[in-house]
């Protein structure tokens, strides 16, 4: 199966800027594994004036029919007839939809590193499918495309036109002509190419409800087709279909009173009791945290061992954070911080903020170097004492954010946990706890060997003997003016601390998988990934 897109350009506005959306070279023949066969992209022409991207797509006929039995409603129909002759490998359709996502993901997003002030350009856009199937003949495929602001023209295609009395086929040669921004296109062939052949190569699960309303977002909402489309692209699942719908239309009313969706559907009875209840000291801790990051003015964040995603939730909050990225060692961890923080439902936009990483911080890591901040909460603890230079020398010798914040327990304050045995610790996975003065004289070495300054702030009620429950350091590189921090900020280089060790480092790992290794492992072992409290295991008596 085969597509074209084309633009067309001048010297001031060449039209090989094309292959900067697309992220594909001009020049460049690729080719790209799919789970179904192999998707090419090469460019049959491309001058300053005009530039054609072709996606021909080479499906395996066995593997996909091998692939689709017992998939049930979502298999492709035309299998079912023969089961190694059938159009699917030359008629465009969810395969050639999955295909596009895969291979052009960025520019689908949006996304243009290169040459960001491209994305939102409207571009003049000619794109031709060869071979479409069309259930519900030319006049649906102009129905469908006709009001996103194309030119249509879908001709059909003769069964046989040495015997033109056998009449049409199902299918058209389709030809879209119009001025538009390249990921909107893509996203309406996305989610317009399977609903047209009404069919799909795989099972439509839940998930391709998120699907649909990211790739829809900004057109489907008021698109007068909807339903059918709904539908189709959900396999005519009818409780998939309801859902779709309701959110849809969740979503044209919180637009029209210009809230978020979560704002409006909010209709949830309000207890009567009035009486204040205490803010649990991870709230507390949060707001801590939040406040000193509002006062360095940083943007860039990293959540270095983020546990379920908290923190980050409360970040994604503030729109002062641009770039928020969560760190953990643990895939089991991550798992629950992207389905706590609904990524799979997030905007465009708002997706584009947060990003979840495995890494461990017993070793350096490239992909955290460049950010304004870091925040350690309740983290430290969980680390073996012969492993922390390691952990210290990864943060604040190779990653080197402008403001660390750490925060950590204090163990004078467990004698004003009832609940807590004497002399133990408030969980299970912590390897120590430490005093306030013990903590100090940690971060005032830290400071010293890595230039950075100290200061100091308590976390949650602040008892006159035993000091705070939790207690936070507020580290600012020595020289930076990125703002202030807790009160009673105090400038140390003093003190003593573990011995710096320096034989920790690594090359960079490769992007979004990070080691494995368990950064509260012993010395000389490997921890599970997954055993006990995900770094910031939440302390129970928090």
């Amino acid at each position: 199966m085969f597509l074209t897109i084309t633009t067309t350009g001048s010297a001031d506005r060449p039209a090989t800027d094309l292959g900067f959306l697309l992220h594909k070279h001009p020049d460049k023949a690729q080719r790209f594994s799919t789970s179904q066969g192999t998707a090419h992209v090469f460019y049959p022409e491309a001058d300053a004036q005009r530039c054609t991207a072709a996606l021909l797509l080479e499906v395996d006929p066995i593997a996909l029919v091998r692939k689709s039995r017992g998939k049930g409603r979502g298999g492709a129909p035309d299998a079912a007839l023969g089961q190694y002759v059938n159009d699917r490998p030359y008629a465009a359709s969810s395969l050639l939809a999955v295909a596009l996502r895969s291979v052009f993901a960025s520019a689908m997003k949006g996304q243009c590193t290169a040459r960001p002030e491209l994305v939102a350009q409207p571009l003049p856009l000619r794109i031709e499918v060869p071979v479409l199937p069309a259930r519900g003949g030319p006049e649906l495929v102009d129905k469908l495309f006709r009001p996103l602001g194309w030119t249509v023209r879908a001709e059909p295609v003769a069964l046989d036109e040495s015997f033109p009395e056998w009449g049409d086929s199902r299918y058209v040669r389709l030809v879209l002509e119009g001025e538009c921004r390249l990921a909107e296109a893509l996203r309406h062939l996305y989610v317009l190419l399977p609903v047209l052949d009404d069919a799909k190569h795989y099972w439509v699960a839940p998930d391709e409800v998120d699907k649909l309303l990211r790739a829809g977002e900004g057109w489907l909402e008021d698109h007068p087709e909807q339903r059918v489309i709904v539908g189709r692209y959900l396999a005519r699942r009818w409780s998939l279909t309801r859902q779709a719908m309701e959110r849809l239309e969740l979503e044209r009313l919180a637009e029209s009173d210009d809230v978020t969706a979560e704002e409006l559907d909010n209709a949830v009875d309000e207890e009567a009791d009035t009486e204040e209840k205490p803010v649990p000291l991870a709230v507390r801790r949060r707001e801590a945290i939040l406040a000193v990051l509002r006062s360095a003015r940083a943007a860039r964040v990293l959540d270095l061992g983020c546990g379920q995603g908290q923190l980050v939730g409360a970040l994604l909050k503030e729109g002062q954070f641009t770039e928020i990225v969560g760190v953990d060692v643990s895939m089991r961890a991550l798992h629950e911080a992207r389905r706590r923080l609904r990524l799979d439902r997030m905007s465009e936009r708002q997706s584009e903020r947060v990003r979840l990483v495995q890494g461990s911080l017993a070793y350096t890591d490239g992909r955290l170097k460049g950010y304004d901040a870091a925040v350690l909460s309740e983290v430290v603890e969980h680390v073996d004492p012969a492993r922390l230079p390691a952990l210290e020398y990864a943060v604040f010798g190779s990653a080197r954010p402008g403001t660390v914040v750490v925060t950590t327990p204090n163990v004078e304050y467990n004698v004003r946990w009832e609940s807590l045995p004497a002399g133990r610790v408030r969980h299970a996975d912590h390897r120590f706890e430490w005093t306030r003065e013990e903590f100090r004289q940690w971060a005032h070495g830290v400071a010293a060997r890595h230039g950075y300054e100290v200061s100091f702030g308590p976390v949650g009620p602040d008892d006159p003997e035993v000091g705070p429950p939790t207690q936070l350091a507020h580290f600012r590189r020595a020289g930076d003016d990125s703002g202030g921090g807790p009160e009673g900020r105090r400038n140390s280089r003093q003190g003593r601390g573990p011995e710096d060790s320096g034989n920790s480092r690594e090359d960079r790992q490769a992007e979004d998988s990070g080691s494995v290794r368990d950064k509260r492992a012993p010395e000389g072992g490997s921890g599970a990934a997954d055993s006990g409290a995900s770094m910031r295991g939440k302390e129970a008596a928090a």
